[in-house]
């Protein structure tokens, strides 16, 4: 039994239904690249999720509704906000909604966000720079910023490098951590939360979580053993309050990613901020 129990504030559904809508070749990123498992590809269910999540000691994931790609024949998968919601509404002791937002909707993608936030009780937003090559400080995502603030919700974007290796749908790393600083300085009001620890640029992340009060950093999609010392480090010491814990499931695998943080041996305070207090805070789950 773990004495904290941790919120995970990146998770993605990963049910036969959902697995339906994403293209085959995702099987070579999700198997070749990130190393998931058979037992995982080939499906789990909400009641396997929750066991899983019992025993790696979350309480709560946060489900993204992901918008990985443009419209059109290249796009790589949709997730439809309602499959998020029924998995919310199943468990809601277990399971919050993040809306996926693609910054090339416009007013279309924000009143869909609202929509989301308002009537499906969705927590937060979340977005993939690289999948539309358009920086976290391009114009075209501040509409969305500017609702975010209106309904006090956090706004996630992915941070550091491209990690997608498809040759026939390359993406440039546009997700440079240093971007944030204009969003920022615009929107000090934002909630914004730079996941993926930043890498390669982990330094450059940790820099405007120092900088700025309203950016955070979320640690899902790297295995906790290969974090940069400077991340540890933040960790334990003066980013305790700016740091919230994720995995990025099924990159990484929930247990396997909880026992490798407990190896670390934070401090009691700093592990139980970075496991649970802080994403309880952020996103007003008291």
């Amino acid at each position: 039994m773990h004495d904290i129990m941790a919120i995970d504030t990146v998770v993605n559904l990963f049910t036969d239904e959902v697995e339906a809508l994403r293209p085959a070749n995702r099987k070579q990123f999700y198997q070749g690249k990130m190393k998931v498992s058979d037992s995982t590809m080939n499906g789990v269910s909400l009641d396997e999720m929750l066991r899983r999540m019992d025993a790696a000691g979350i309480e709560k994931s946060f489900l993204i509704a992901a918008k990985c790609g443009p419209e059109g024949p290249a796009a790589c998968y949709r997730l439809p906000p309602a499959m998020v919601a029924r998995a919310v509404k199943a468990h809601p002791d277990r399971f919050l909604g993040m809306i996926g937002i693609d910054p090339t909707e416009g007013m279309t993608g924000v009143r869909e966000m609202e929509h989301a936030i308002t009537e499906l009780g969705f927590v937060g937003a979340h977005s993939y720079p690289h999948w539309f090559e358009l920086a976290p400080n391009h114009a075209r995502y501040y509409p969305f910023y500017a609702k975010c603030v209106e309904l006090d919700v956090p706004m996630q974007l992915q941070v550091g490098q491209s990690m997608i290796y498809d040759p026939t749908y390359p993406r440039r790393s546009v997700g440079r951590p240093i971007t944030l600083d204009d969003v920022a300085c615009d929107f000090p009001e934002l909630k914004l939360i730079g996941i993926h620890v930043g890498i390669p640029w982990t330094e450059e992340m940790i820099a405007m979580a120092w900088k700025h009060r309203n950016v955070y950093i979320a640690s899902d999609a790297h295995s906790p053993k290969y974090w940069p010392e400077s991340f540890k480090h933040y960790i334990r010491s003066y980013g305790q309050d700016k740091v919230l814990f994720g995995t990025d499931f099924p990159v990484l695998d929930f247990e396997r990613t909880r026992n490798e943080i407990e190896a670390m041996e934070l401090p009691e305070a700093a592990k139980r901020k970075f496991l649970r207090d802080n994403a309880r805070r952020l996103y007003k789950l008291d």
